[in-house]
């Protein structure tokens, strides 16, 4: 079964919701980039913070010249839905993020990973569907 998450063309960048649920399991839409140049996902430390993952943030961390995310920990999220697929006990790095961003994910190779993903800008649509395991 194929799923059509729908994003905006014109944009920089490909901006996916997603859901997360927090430390207590209330379900909350985040605002996440998709980025194939990634190896990992990402999650800024702000929405880790909101969602009670992180006591607080780190406001001593800064950003390396160039770049627009600082990697400096690592933790599990426990659920999250990402193009409608659902995802448990997904380890990220947690980040701080250019606040111009606006973003609270960055959403790296270890999803493509897990799914057959095709990109249609001309669609403006991110397609994804489970790999079906071959019968020998």
């Amino acid at each position: 079964m194929h799923n059509y998450t729908i994003f905006d063309p014109d944009q920089k960048y490909i901006i996916l919701p997603i859901f997360v649920s927090d430390k207590n399991g209330e379900e909350h839409l985040l605002k996440a980039i998709l980025d194939t140049g990634a190896p990992t996902t990402e999650f800024s430390d702000e929405a880790l913070e909101f969602l009670g993952f992180l006591d607080r943030t780190k406001h001593d961390v800064e950003l390396k010249r160039g770049l627009q995310t600082q990697k400096y920990g690592r933790i599990t999220i426990s659920h999250m839905d990402i193009c409608s697929h659902h995802i448990d006990n997904l380890e990220v790095f947690v980040s701080h993020f250019e606040k111009s961003w606006g973003i609270d994910a960055l959403i790296g190779l270890d999803f493509f990973r897990k799914f057959r993903t095709t990109i249609d800008y001309k669609k403006g649509a991110v397609i994804t569907e489970i790999f079906q395991s071959e019968a020998p």
